[in-house]
């Protein structure tokens, strides 16, 4: 069994005026995060473990910022046509560990609908998929609240 192991991580500033999008659903607060598309932090750090663990580049290099069809886009539509990539090299999800960090909003009330979304898009059982939220005790830019770093983890074979 030919079994990969793929790390990514994103970062994104809050700004006024956008929804916050995480994991693939819209979380209720008054900031979103700055971006070229949505900005889904999950999606993007799951998108790059993914590429990484297939050794297809990153993100950037499959969905530039300089390009403007996606400037606004839904982030699970880069995490579909990833997962075509995948497909088409014929690796499949094991399983998912995302972690999501950020004083607020709170996500307990979010995990459960975050891993339902993933499961679908991803087409896994929720029992593989896993979703924590963390805080940094008030130290560095997520603990000033000035935005959100999300890191996944994920097995490929």
């Amino acid at each position: 069994m030919n079994i990969r192991i793929g790390h990514g991580l994103d970062a994104h500033r809050f700004i006024d005026g956008r929804p916050l999008m995480l994991a693939g659903i819209h979380v209720p607060y008054p900031l979103g995060l700055e971006g070229h598309s949505d900005a889904d932090v999950a999606i993007h750090a799951l998108i790059d473990a993914l590429l990484g663990a297939a050794g297809l580049d990153d993100i950037g290099s499959h969905f530039p910022d300089s390009d403007t069809q996606y400037k606004n886009i839904d982030s699970t539509i880069l995490l579909k046509k990833t997962l075509e990539l995948l497909r088409s090299r014929h690796f499949q999800i094991g399983n998912v560990d995302l972690s999501i960090v950020l004083e607020e909003p709170r996500l307990r009330p979010h995990i459960e609908s975050m891993k339902a979304r993933l499961a679908g898009l991803l087409d896994i059982p929720k029992d593989r998929i896993s979703v924590k939220a963390t805080t940094t005790e008030t130290m560095g830019f997520t603990g000033r609240k000035e935005g959100i770093l999300a890191m996944a983890s994920v097995i490929l074979f």
